[in-house]
């Protein structure tokens, strides 16, 4: 129920596929730009796109940028960048765990505390206490609307609340078919589009793209890609 990790820690990669090409330059923003361009025509759901800096190395080390796209807890880390003479595109495939930190309750906490001395003034100790309390019920009124009614747009504003978040995550937020559904489309969307641009870009230089390795999901047997369908023998 608790977690202490840090969210860097917490993270884990689902899946990670890498592709290079010999004899090969282009500008990683550029690239970007291409995928960010493909994403915006098919309009995926509750997409942020941002731009990311990691470090290449330690510290002191140069800082390379990533393309991050998320939805919900699920993101895709996206690099195009030289390797000596050859050049590479890799995705990686990020799940942030929906963690209750006691940093979390606590904050939710000071919240009611604020609220409560701000209350106390005007309405005393026994008012000011009921007052918090009401505001609680309706809070988790609120919490039960937005999850009856599926505002997505609420619904995504409200886990990004500090310390409200984890609380509406864990106690209100329901797993739907739904929500599951629009989780492997979007899990299947965006590397396809990320690969899509690679082949692209690097086909219109006459450059073959290989793939190199690929980490498979690490999302159960029920998420194991299907093989290719076999027409039936009235379709031949």
């Amino acid at each position: 129920m608790f977690g202490s990790k840090s969210k860097q820690n917490t993270d884990e990669v689902l899946n990670h596929w890498i592709a290079s090409a010999d004899g090969f330059t282009y500008s990683p923003n550029e690239f970007y730009k291409l995928v960010q361009e493909q994403l915006e025509a098919i309009e995926v759901p509750g997409l942020e796109i941002s731009q990311l800096e990691y470090a290449e190395g330690g510290v002191l080390s140069s800082q390379r940028i990533y393309l991050r796209l998320i939805r919900e807890r699920l993101a895709f880390d996206v690099c195009a960048a030289p390797f000596g003479k050859r050049y590479f595109f890799s995705c990686r495939t990020v799940y942030s765990p929906a963690m209750l930190r006691l940093s979390d309750v606590v904050l939710v906490l000071i919240y009611l505390g604020l609220i409560g001395r701000g209350l106390y003034p005007l309405l005393g100790p026994v008012l000011s206490g009921v007052a918090v309390a009401a505001i609680v019920l309706t809070v988790g009124i609120m919490f039960q609307g937005v999850v009856a009614k599926g505002i997505g747009n609420v619904d995504a504003m409200l886990i990004k609340i500090p310390g409200l978040g984890p609380v509406y995550e864990r106690f209100f937020r329901k797993e739907t078919y739904y929500r599951h559904d629009t989780r492997m489309m979007y899990l299947d969307t965006i590397p396809g589009i990320v690969q899509a641009v690679a082949d692209e870009i690097t086909a219109e230089k006459g450059v073959k793209l290989i793939r190199e390795y690929q980490i498979a999901p690490i999302l159960g047997e029920l998420y194991k890609p299907l093989p290719p369908r076999q027409p039936a023998a009235s379709e031949k």
